[in-house]
C-alpha cells in the first residue's frame, strides 16, 4: 500500500473532501488523525476506518484556536509515533454579502477558520516533520484564485487567495527540510460545505451576467466528487509527486476557465 507506515492528519476530516481523503489514506495503509468539530461525525469516520482494518484517532478541535490545533497534532503524534502527511482542509464558506453589509465579525470568522486555521495547522505540524520530511496539502478554491464571479464572497475568496500565497511562501521555507507543500483549488464538488453558507442581499453585489449552459465543461454541468479530490490529494502526498512543491492545482472540470 502506498502509505504503509505513514501517519496523516486530516483537518475537516469528518465530512466532504476531508472524510473521503481520510478514508482513502487509511485504505492505502496510513494511520490517520481525523480532526473535526462534530464528535458524532468524527467518531463515525474513525469507527468505519477501524472496522475496515485501518488505524485512526478521532480528534475534536477548532482549527482557529491555537491550543486546539497544538493538542490535535500532539494527539496524532502520540497515537502513532510521528507525522508524515498533513491535509489542511478544514474551512467554511461563511457569510456572502455585499461588502458594506458584511459585518467585521463575519469577516473575521471566515478568515480565522480558513486562513488562520491553515497557518496554525502547519505551524504546529512542522516541528514534528522537520527531521524526516513529509508533505502538506492545503485546500483552497477556484474562488479567489481563478474565479471571481461569486457575488458577495469577498471574505471567502480573500481567504482562499491568501492560502495560495501562504503555500508558496512555506514551500520555499520548508524545502530544506524535504517537506513539500502544495495547494489544491476545487471547483463545484458534491460536499456539505454549502450548508455553512449564509447569503444575504446578493442581488446588490451581482453583475447581470448569464453563463452558458453546462457551466462545468468537462462534465456537462455536473459537479465533481469528494473522491476525485481525495485521489488528487493522495497523488500529491505520494512518492509519484516527490518533485512537486509550491504548486497550486485546480480540480474543477475547467469550470473556472469559463466563469473566471
Amino acid at each position: 500500500m502506498r502509505f504503509a507506515n505513514r501517519v496523516a492528519l486530516v483537518t475537516g476530516g469528518s465530512s466532504g473532501i476531508g472524510e473521503a481523503t481520510a478514508r482513502a489514506f487509511a485504505k492505502e495503509g496510513a494511520a490517520v488523525g481525523v480532526l473535526g468539530t462534530n464528535r458524532e461525525a468524527v467518531e463515525r469516520v474513525k469507527y468505519d476506518i477501524e472496522s475496515a482494518g485501518g488505524s485512526a484517532v478521532g480528534i475534536i478541535a477548532d482549527v482557529s484556536q491555537p491550543h486546539d490545533v497544538q493538542r490535535a497534532v500532539q494527539e496524532t503524534v502520540n497515537a502513532f509515533g510521528g507525522l508524515d502527511i498533513v491535509f489542511a482542509n478544514a474551512g467554511i464558506n461563511g457569510v456572502w454579502a455585499p461588502v458594506d453589509e458584511l459585518e467585521p465579525d463575519e469577516w473575521d470568522k471566515t478568515l480565522d477558520i480558513n486562513l488562520k486555521g491553515t497557518y496554525l495547522t502547519v505551524r504546529y505540524a512542522v516541528p514534528h516533520m522537520r527531521q524526516n520530511g513529509g508533505c502538506i496539502i492545503v485546500t483552497s478554491s477556484v474562488n479567489g484564485t481563478r474565479m471571481f464571479s461569486n457575488a458577495g464572497a469577498s471574505a471567502y475568496a480573500s481567504s482562499k487567495a491568501a492560502q495560495v500565497a501562504f503555500t508558496k511562501m512555506v514551500a520555499l521555507e520548508l524545502a530544506k527540510y524535504k517537506i513539500r507543500v502544495n495547494v489544491i483549488c476545487p471547483g463545484a464538488i458534491e460536499t456539505p460545505i454549502q450548508e455553512s453558507t449564509e447569503k444575504r442581499s446578493l442581488e446588490k453585489a451581482q453583475e447581470p451576467v448569464d453563463y452558458p449552459d453546462g457551466e462545468i465543461p468537462l462534465t456537462d454541468g455536473e459537479p465533481g466528487t469528494a473522491q476525485q479530490v481525495a485521489d488528487l490529494v493522495l497523488f500529491l502526498a505520494s512518492d509519484a509527486a516527490q518533485h512537486i512543491s509550491g504548486t497550486e492545482i485546480w480540480i474543477d472540470g475547467a469550470q473556472s476557465l469559463l466563469q473566471g
